[in-house]
């Protein structure tokens, strides 16, 4: 699906990778980080959120919490993360990239409160219910320090990827705002909701969902109560030509993920300011039949899109053209991801070992991939800054072995 888009406009970058993998410096089955294009896409994308007074947390999970890219993403200008889970927090904390926004999706688990409220000290912590709310507030009380609370909402008719529902009543959120302002270590800061916007594959634009409606009315409600100051927290498809739409619609607060390597579905369809600096690389492993058979593991096809002819780059030597291309088969959803089947039916042979580069709208962290990282290739030095796992953590690869 962004193949295309990368061969279009980031060869260098696809190139740069092949290069490496057959110099023996990246592993198959990893997702490769165009660091320097993360940096700029960081850039431009938070020089439009400050134009329209909103405020940026980074979401990392895609690219495995990867440290490089959460330096990346802080030489761009974005100083904190939206973590989706623990893991998400503790990895770019560690990286240095601040702790903006906790407990959305995932809420944080009860025994973690302590340690997330006393070392990770999140600006917003996002809450489903009164007994998360009391869990962080209790435990920032022991930190000695006031937690601020956003109140994940619902209401019949909102949006919902299946097991991510849960939140309070939007009906009842000035009550909501009460009790959590209440609580010893707690104070009310806004609300928030997933998703507030939305790819429509039919019109091929992002709307608002009904959740933004939603988040809205819930505002409304909340300022004739008399509050103000509120934080209105907004995630979704996002890009830097969504932001002023979104401050229109009345958030304070984004949330970029994929809008940083520049792969949102939106991407796909349209040449937006942020440039695709991600891919997936592999390797021919073996042949059956009139196939080629290439290392996966980080074979995630995202279910936001149709199902498509998926593609790939397949070469010995470093190539962005398009007569490398092949047809590939990915395994089915129930299936393990050993291997993707490669077309090799032509005249041109694929051997073993040849460089396999896709185009994915990744989700490394749900993954058994590699991420490394990627520097200097717009200079024409391309080199790897670190290779690490999907929790942030290096790796001695090709390994290592202590007696």
């Amino acid at each position: 699906m962004f193949l295309d888009l990368l061969m279009r406009r980031n060869p260098q970058f696809i190139e740069a990778a092949m290069h490496l993998h057959q110099s023996g410096k990246i592993p198959a089955n990893a997702y490769v980080l165009d660091l320097d294009t993360v940096e700029e896409n960081a850039r431009i994308f938070q020089a439009e959120a400050e134009k329209h007074g909103l405020t940026t947390f980074a979401m990392t999970k895609q690219v495995g919490r990867h440290s490089g890219f959460c330096e990346a993403v802080m030489a761009g200008g974005i100083d904190r993360s939206v973590a989706v889970d623990m893991a998400c927090a503790v990895a770019c904390d560690r990286a240095g990239l601040k702790t903006g926004h906790l407990g959305h999706l995932v809420q944080v688990p009860s025994r973690e409160a302590n340690f997330a409220a006393s070392k990770l000290r999140p600006d917003f912590w996002t809450v489903f219910s009164d007994r998360k709310a009391k869990e962080a507030a209790e435990a920032a009380h022991k930190a000695g320090r006031v937690q601020n609370l956003l109140a994940r909402i619902q209401t019949q008719g909102d949006t919902f990827y299946r097991g991510h529902e849960g939140g309070f009543d939007a009906e009842d959120i000035v009550a909501v705002a009460d009790r959590l302002d209440a609580l010893e270590g707690g104070a009310f800061a806004g609300i928030t909701t997933f998703p507030a916007l939305l790819f429509d594959q039919e019109t091929r634009k992002v709307i608002p969902t009904h959740n933004l409606q939603t988040l809205n009315r819930a505002a409304e409600a909340l300022t004739k109560a008399g509050r103000t100051n509120l934080e209105i927290n907004a995630p979704g498809t996002n890009s830097a030509v969504m932001l002023a739409a979104l401050a229109e619609a009345g958030a304070t607060q984004c949330e970029p993920g994929n809008a940083l390597h520049g792969t949102t579905p939106l991407h796909a369809v349209e040449d937006l300011p942020e440039a695709p600096a991600v891919l997936y690389l592999s390797e021919v492993s073996h042949h059956h039949n009139d196939k080629a058979y290439c290392f996966g593991g980080g074979l995630y096809i995202d279910p936001v899109f149709p199902k498509y002819q998926v593609k790939a780059l397949v070469s010995p030597t470093p190539t962005s053209n398009s007569a490398a291309l092949r047809n590939v088969e990915i395994p089915d959803y129930s299936a393990i991801d050993y291997y993707a089947m490669i077309d090799a039916d032509r005249p041109e042979q694929l051997a073993t070992n040849d460089t396999v580069v896709f185009g994915f709208r990744g989700q490394a962290f749900v993954t058994r991939a590699l991420i490394a990282g990627v520097r200097g290739v717009k200079s024409g030095n391309p080199h790897v800054t670190t290779i690490e796992n999907g929790f942030g953590d290096p790796v001695a690869w090709p390994g290592s072995y202590q007696a």
